[in-house]
């Protein structure tokens, strides 16, 4: 049996993005994860669909798991030979109680790491545009709990506090915010000290109240601030009105949902966090190559009865000619065939195996597709279409009804995905990619109504699939193509972002 060990990961402060490499690295390897409530949906995701996911998360009033079991359920998961991740929000050993759950692993000498996190203290400032330290502001920062025990009364030493040059930061301390702002005020600290609470840090719904200790309880009550929030206090508050830059980028107040198959979700994900996006990767297909298919190894030893190579999507592109190359079949048996593609995607995996397609529509679909091919096909030449084995009835008739000669040829089937439960509440948009993705999603997200999501969709087909399981604001791409998806989702959000 393998040996059993534990991981301290810090999941950081929300963005995906933060999370680090070695983080990242670990969490893909892990048997077991213990996840607490502010680890983001994307990297809930990240977690390899092998390991055990357990939800021990807390937060003020509910505990899932009290700690005692959280610590005694790291030691007998690491007794059974697992390598066990215990994921936080933030660091693991700023105010994460990191230090508790290593005291019993240390006495039954069970083997362990700390992956330090990118900490909510420094970064969901920095994200306001607060810098917490400035030479003509503040040269030190003082990161203090505001969450106190159950059986203390006076927590905090505001006199200590009041007398500090620095800056002050809060954690959890939203539920003592009246408390913290008159405490300091009462023990001596000028009541006009800037100072700001901010609300879901470093996401696409991050907010911001500034003003001073005097008004701060009351403007954050007015703004109904909820919690997650952090505290900041110091003169380095009246920066965020001069650097404040995350809401200032084209998707920066956006979460956006990507349902793409996973082995195609990282590009396009890219491109819309480059843009300031919140994304949230829930992968709602995967396609899965048939392995058991004699029709398919058949085709490649007769390829010379056939004259078109016609691919619906990348992925039939790659289980074709990777079956072609595990055949031991030269791809220059290809040489005499014509190949087309239904779009740019499918056609770039094509010319990465060096062939140069013959033929593309001009518009994306399986419907142009296959009018294409009616002007292009020659009397007597046969047609080999390998695609998935739930492919699109509409390329076939179109075919058949001009009496073109195919073979209709599965390679590949699509497999609904179970992502880990999302809460649609705080997501503004999903973007699809094909009318699989859409039912892949509403699977997943059965219950949960759609109604205020924006769907951004990349063709009509995929829209009309979108609109008959309740989406009511579809939005389709002008071409069918992931580019062209990502410019309607930035000019519909930036629109929206300026009538606010």
């Amino acid at each position: 049996m393998k040996q059993g060990k534990v991981w301290l990961v810090g999941a950081g402060p929300g963005d995906t993005g933060l999370l680090t490499l070695k983080g990242k690295e670990v969490l893909e390897q892990a048997d077991v994860v213990l996840y607490d409530k502010l680890v983001g949906t994307g990297i809930l995701n990240m977690i390899p669909d092998s390991a055990q996911k357990m939800n021990v998360g807390k937060c003020a009033g509910n505990h899932t798991m009290p700690q005692t079991e959280i610590n005694l359920l790291l030691l007998s998961e690491a007794q059974k030979g697992n390598h066990v991740v215990r994921l936080k929000g933030g660091d693991p050993f700023l105010f994460g109680r990191g230090g508790e759950e290593l005291e019993l692993l240390k006495k039954h000498h069970i083997p362990f790491e700390i992956v330090p996190g990118v900490t909510s203290a420094v970064s969901v400032p920095a994200y306001a545009g607060i810098p917490v330290t400035h030479r003509n502001y503040a040269s030190s920062v003082h990161i203090i709990t505001g969450h106190k025990k159950a059986d203390e009364n006076n927590f905090l030493d505001f006199t200590v506090l009041s007398q500090l040059e620095g800056t002050l930061v809060f954690l959890m301390g939203l539920s003592a915010l009246d408390n913290i702002c008159s405490g300091l005020v009462q023990a001596g600290k000028s009541s006009d000290t800037p100072a700001a609470i901010l609300e879901q840090g470093t996401t696409a719904h991050q907010r911001r109240v500034v003003a001073d200790l005097k008004t701060l309880p009351e403007k954050a009550k007015q703004a109904n601030i909820q919690a997650p929030a952090i505290i900041v206090i110091g003169n380095v508050c009246t920066l965020t009105e001069q650097f404040a830059w995350a809401e200032q980028r084209p998707l920066g107040q956006s979460r956006i949902i990507v349902t793409r198959p996973r082995q195609l979700i990282s590009s396009f994900s890219k491109k819309l966090r480059d843009l300031g996006a919140d994304v949230i990767e829930l992968p709602a297909i995967r396609t899965e190559e048939i392995v058991e298919n004699p029709a398919l190894d058949y085709q490649l030893q007769h390829l010379h009865q056939v004259h078109w190579l016609v691919f619906t999507s990348a992925s039939g592109v790659t289980v074709f000619l990777q079956r072609l190359k595990a055949q031991h079949i030269d791809i220059r048996t290809l040489a005499h065939l014509k190949f087309a593609a239904i779009g740019r995607a499918t056609q770039k995996a094509i010319e990465a195996y060096g062939i140069f397609t013959d033929y593309i529509p001009e518009i994306y679909n399986a419907e142009a597709l296959a009018q294409g091919l009616v002007q292009h096909v020659k009397q007597g030449e046969t047609v080999l279409l390998p695609r998935a084995m739930e492919g699109t009835p509409c390329l076939t008739e179109i075919l058949e009804s001009h009496n073109i000669s195919y073979i209709d040829l599965p390679i590949y089937r699509t497999v609904y995905e179970t992502p880990v439960p999302c809460s649609l509440e705080n997501v503004d948009a999903v973007a699809f990619t094909s009318a699989s993705t859409v039912r892949g999603f509403c699977n997943a997200m059965q219950n949960q109504s759609f109604t205020h999501l924006r769907a951004y969709c990349i063709g009509n087909q995929t829209a009309d699939e979108a609109k008959k399981l309740g989406f009511v604001n579809c939005i389709i791409a002008k071409e069918a193509t992931i580019d062209s998806l990502v410019q309607i989702i930035v000019e519909t959000e930036t629109a929206k972002k300026e009538r606010i």
